[in-house]
């Protein structure tokens, strides 16, 4: 009898799972997951987002245990090499087509056509679902038939298509019979696969039950005060769900289900924090659109073809400063220190910290972006590539160009009590909150194991926009 292969990627859960639930209903299934270690090092995916990756496939390979589906875990270092692989295993297990969930990405879709081509060839398939975004990829359309390139407008055609049918959950699979085969599931370790071991990784829980318990954790206590608490740094305020999302470890569909579980299920608004947060998860959805509409951000080019002529400023030692969290700037440190440290930043402050670089220092956006990757845990590039882009004002429905973050005057207003900088910055934790963000501003000789600024904040706002304008 012939058997499905389910392939796991970004989607690292057995609960509300497109392409499982869709391959568990045609037969007998066995799952397969690819490690490609130097495939993420050319996508500056970090260490510790890479950890997590196998934590989680650990809890996955027990999951699948569960309902009776055996897990073929392959080294594969690049893509390129996937497709003899799949094939080999379609072949040694009687497999009759290959199932798994698009990722929108040029390499990955370049990836899965490869994947495809072959299997055809052996009158095989490698049959995709829509499970990333809340709506298929390709199908949001304006009344030109084209994609929208504006998040309001984007936003009231999502709502209108909610308030019609909000996407419901597909069922755990039931457990199939047990199949007697010999598989190799051994989960390599992080320096097996040749990567560092990340610091405070722990701290980052895996486990579907887990993001469930955080995502439950977040509505019943947090959503209805979103509006008003989430930009503040220093408050346990947003639902911090990102790096599930991420791994697929959560669902964008539990998600929309939870919001809207006191309605029934029904697209009906109760409160703003409720507003807002869906407001975010729309963003989420609007990135992951443009990354398959529009190909280009996948490949290092801005969204807007006429921004390459931005003359970037070549400057090593200021990138480097920024890299590390010594520009001077304490909201800029803190922010990298967090993320350093973490693996994490909050929200408000990484637009802080990316228009600091491509405008205050007027450093290329990319190797911001790249940095963020390497460092992240939820490192996502549709969300982390259009939010550099809306911070460089190169991307789709951009911050204008002119409107440049004071971040002395962003720190006073989100950290008022310089709470969250001394949680990161030692160095000045002793200051008050008037003299905590600027601490040089009124006593230049103060003496603090701290840098001095290395910008002029205003000198370098006019500099900034004249090299837009030109």
């Amino acid at each position: 009898m012939k058997r499905q292969l389910i392939w796991f990627r970004q989607d690292l859960r057995i609960q509300d799972h497109a392409a499982l639930w869709h391959a568990t209903q045609l037969g007998n299934t066995i799952a397969f997951v690819a490690l490609s270690p130097e495939q993420w090092r050319k996508h500056h995916d970090a260490p510790i987002k890479i950890d997590f990756y196998l934590r989680q496939l650990t809890e996955l390979k027990h999951q699948l245990k569960s309902i009776n589906i055996p897990l073929i875990i392959d080294i594969v270092p690049v893509w390129k090499d996937l497709p003899k692989h799949i094939l080999k295993h379609c072949h040694t297990f009687n497999i009759e087509n290959v199932h798994a969930n698009i990722e929108c990405g040029v390499n990955e879709l370049n990836r899965d056509f490869q994947v495809q081509k072959l299997l055809n060839q052996q009158s095989r398939d490698l049959v995709l679902y829509h499970d990333r975004s809340i709506f298929p990829v390709g199908s949001i359309r304006n009344k030109s038939n084209q994609p929208y390139q504006v998040f309001s407008a984007f936003k009231k055609y999502c709502y209108e298509q909610l308030s019609i049918s909000i996407p419901k959950s597909y069922p755990t699979p039931e457990p199939q019979a047990f199949l007697d085969i010999e598989i190799e599931d051994k989960i390599p370790s992080l320096q097996q696969l040749d990567f560092n071991e990340p610091q405070l990784s722990q701290q980052w829980q895996v486990s579907e039950s887990h993001a469930h318990s955080l995502l439950e954790h977040f509505i019943e206590n947090q959503v209805t005060t979103y509006q008003t608490t989430r930009d503040f740094p220093h408050l346990d305020a947003t639902s911090q769900l990102s790096p599930y999302l991420n791994l697929g470890i959560l669902s964008i569909r539990h998600c929309l289900n939870a919001l809207f579980r006191t309605q029934q299920g029904h697209f009906h608004i109760d409160n703003l924090g409720q507003q807002i947060w869906l407001d975010e998860l729309l963003w989420r959805e609007f990135y992951q659109q443009i990354l398959f509409d529009f190909p280009q951000v996948s490949k290092n080019l801005p969204f807007k073809i006429n921004m390459q002529k931005i003359q970037w400023r070549d400057a090593p030692e200021d990138l480097k400063a920024w890299q590390y969290g010594k520009t001077g700037i304490p909201i800029v440190d803190a922010g990298i220190r967090q993320m350093l440290q973490t693996g994490w930043m909050h929200n408000r402050v990484r637009m802080i910290v990316a228009m600091f670089l491509c405008k205050n220092l007027l450093i290329d956006w990319r190797l911001g972006e790249q940095w963020f990757m390497q460092h992240l845990i939820d490192g996502d590039l549709a969300a982390n590539n259009g939010g550099w882009q809306w911070c460089a004002s190169t991307g789709t429905d951009a911050v204008p160009y002119f409107r440049i973050f004071n971040p002395i005057s962003q720190s006073k207003k989100f950290d008022e009590n310089g709470d969250y900088l001394r949680k990161w910055l030692p160095e000045i934790a002793h200051l008050d909150a008037k003299n905590i963000h600027e601490p040089y501003a009124k006593n230049p000789d103060l003496q603090l194991d701290y840098p001095h600024p290395i910008v002029d904040l205003k000198m370098s706002r006019v500099r900034a926009i004249e090299a837009f304008k030109q």
